[in-house]
């Protein structure tokens, strides 16, 4: 999930025209030895902090189907958790590093979550909204100061950018769906007397399937409507 973040906001910077005026957008630890080595317009997206929002956990299971709607296995509730990055620019004049964050400021406070046409993988497959709080309040996390004297850098402008993304709960198998019927016939009984005809319990109207019983090569299997489980895992 981490790195599909990235590639989300990887894209939604590439799409505001930066990479067109040569401005590089890297996931690099902006640390002295990085920057000495920088030598071209550079945006920074240091991750730095990763925290569950237990608000969010929810408990249960929800069924996964497959394209025939039949229950193919369970999966757990997504599990949420907030990314903070250091987002900072590097040029070679300041002037031209507060242009550069501005640029990105804009970018980033157009919207409140990532544009599905930005989200991969598991991301899109959930279908679930990523948030996005560009330069918001501050949170029980590290500051920025703290972060910059952990990287043995200099202290400057930086926006924190605030992620709200969902992992993909752990799914586990379950059998195929029952999709032969059922027979019972009495055997012999100890008087000699000959067995009743079978009864069926289940699949009311269809005729009998004969010795070799439903699963007989060649006929058509009956498949159950999908249900699903009421009150569903919640978000």
């Amino acid at each position: 999930m981490i790195h599909e973040v990235d590639e989300g906001l990887r894209l939604l910077l590439v799409e505001s025209g930066l990479r067109e005026s040569g401005v590089e957008i890297v996931f690099d630890a902006p640390t002295k030895d990085w920057s000495a080595r920088r030598n071209a317009p550079t945006i920074s997206v240091f991750l730095y902090d990763i925290r569950e929002d237990v608000t969010r956990r929810r408990s249960g299971t929800s069924e996964v189907y497959d394209g025939e709607g039949a229950v193919v296995g369970r999966r757990t509730p997504p599990r949420w958790f907030d990314l903070t990055y250091l987002v900072t620019a590097w040029t070679n004049r300041p002037q031209d590093e507060h242009r550069l964050l501005s640029e990105v400021l804009r970018c980033l406070i157009v919207a409140d979550v990532l544009p599905a046409r930005f989200r991969t993988g598991s991301l899109a497959e959930l279908g679930l909204t990523v948030g996005i709080d560009a330069a918001g309040p501050g949170t029980d996390g590290p500051s920025a100061t703290d972060v910059w004297s952990a990287l043995g850098g200099e202290l400057k402008p930086s926006i924190v950018l605030r992620v709200s993304a969902p992992m993909a709960g752990e799914r586990s198998a379950v059998g195929p769906p029952v999709t032969e019927g059922l027979v019972v016939r009495t055997a012999t009984a100890v008087d000699g007397a000959e067995p009743g005809p079978g009864r069926r319990l289940r699949y009311e109207g269809v005729a009998d399937p004969g010795p070799d019983g439903f699963a007989a090569a060649g006929r058509e299997r009956l498949r159950p409507a999908a249900r699903r489980r009421r009150g569903g895992a919640g978000r």
